[in-house]
């Protein structure tokens, strides 16, 4: 089977998908509740909701320009910003990963250095993943009832194994040793898959000697744009669609949404978010209108970067026009 079709197939799953998980969520919908719901907005929370999301973004792309520094790749972090930006405009039309692609072209086009940059997009989803699945856990454990010891008990060894898989895989004595039996295990596999993962293991050895400062930087960002700024984001959302739950529940569906969307299931993370939201926010008796509210607030956050984004792309494409 070509890659064409095989690409087509996956667009077409993803599409069934998105379609099915959005008439899930509009058939617990009342369409005159949800109108309701829309005229009863706090439409003004959107401007500050706006320049958190802006925020976040400036931290994330604060964050990789210091991963990229360590690979010797030294990016502008205006730069990568515009780069973010373009990406989410690209991943509004591009099914699963191929947004990630994309931004994996323009920052070796920028920097140069493929490999470089590969690893280092690697390094900063799994920080990323690892602090926001932490803080997520934690936030589930803290609104769980005291009596639902299992599901508490649960969240803290699921907690310590992923703090555990955090230091095992960025210590400067075990993360090599690891690399080096993945190193292994990838003679075993086709070339297709030994070759880059071998050079990816290479340049994932700059960052289990970088010192655990480094580390701490890394995750303090992530901790900042994707969980703190994250919650407030959620939390102004849910102000303006008249939605009053508690703030470690937010912390949850912040952590829930984050991960579902990186996964290739969807479109844009259609579908995932709004059911994410109905499913959850009905634990707390939040009409299903209202949590599609919420949904679409939080949806403006990407049109605004996407706009920022093709922004950015005319500006590029002026700009080589200029200097051919």
């Amino acid at each position: 089977m070509s890659s064409g079709v095989t690409n087509t197939l996956k667009f077409l799953l993803r599409l069934a998908v998105t379609t099915v998980l959005l008439a899930w969520v509009f058939r617990r919908i009342d369409l005159g509740g949800l109108g309701q719901a829309v005229r009863e907005a706090q439409w003004v929370c959107l401007w500050p909701m706006w320049g958190l999301a802006l925020v976040s973004y400036w931290l994330a792309s604060w964050k990789m320009a210091i991963i990229l520094r360590r690979q010797d790749c030294p990016t502008a972090v205006f730069d990568l910003f515009g780069i973010s930006a373009v990406t989410t405009l690209y991943g509004m039309v591009l099914p699963g990963f191929l947004d990630l692609s994309a931004k994996w072209y323009l920052l070796k086009r920028q920097t140069g250095r493929g490999t470089n940059v590969l690893s280092s997009m690697v390094y900063n989803q799994f920080t990323t993943t690892l602090v926001v699945l932490v803080v997520g856990l934690a936030a589930v454990m803290s609104v769980t009832p005291p009596h639902r010891v299992l599901l508490r008990t649960a969240c803290l060894l699921a907690v310590v194994l992923l703090l555990g898989l955090g230091l095992l895989v960025l210590h400067p004595t075990a993360g090599p040793r690891l690399s080096r039996a993945l190193g292994r295990w990838l003679g075993v596999a086709p070339a297709i898959i030994r070759e880059p993962g071998r050079k990816i293991l290479e340049q994932l050895a700059v960052f289990q000697t970088a010192g655990w400062r480094f580390h701490f930087n890394a995750l303090a960002l992530s901790l900042v744009a994707n969980t703190v700024v994250g919650t407030i984001i959620y939390w102004l959302a849910a102000s303006a669609a008249g939605i009053d739950v508690p703030v470690p529940f937010l912390f949850w569906l912040c952590t829930a949404i984050f991960i579902l969307g990186r996964l290739p299931i969807s479109l844009a993370e259609f579908g995932v978010r709004e059911a994410t939201l109905v499913s959850g926010l009905a634990l707390y008796g939040v009409p299903a209108s209202a949590a599609l509210v919420m949904s679409m607030v939080i949806f403006t956050n990407r049109i605004l970067l996407a706009l920022i984004g093709a922004g950015f792309q005319v500006h590029w494409a002026l700009r080589r026009r200029s200097n051919p």
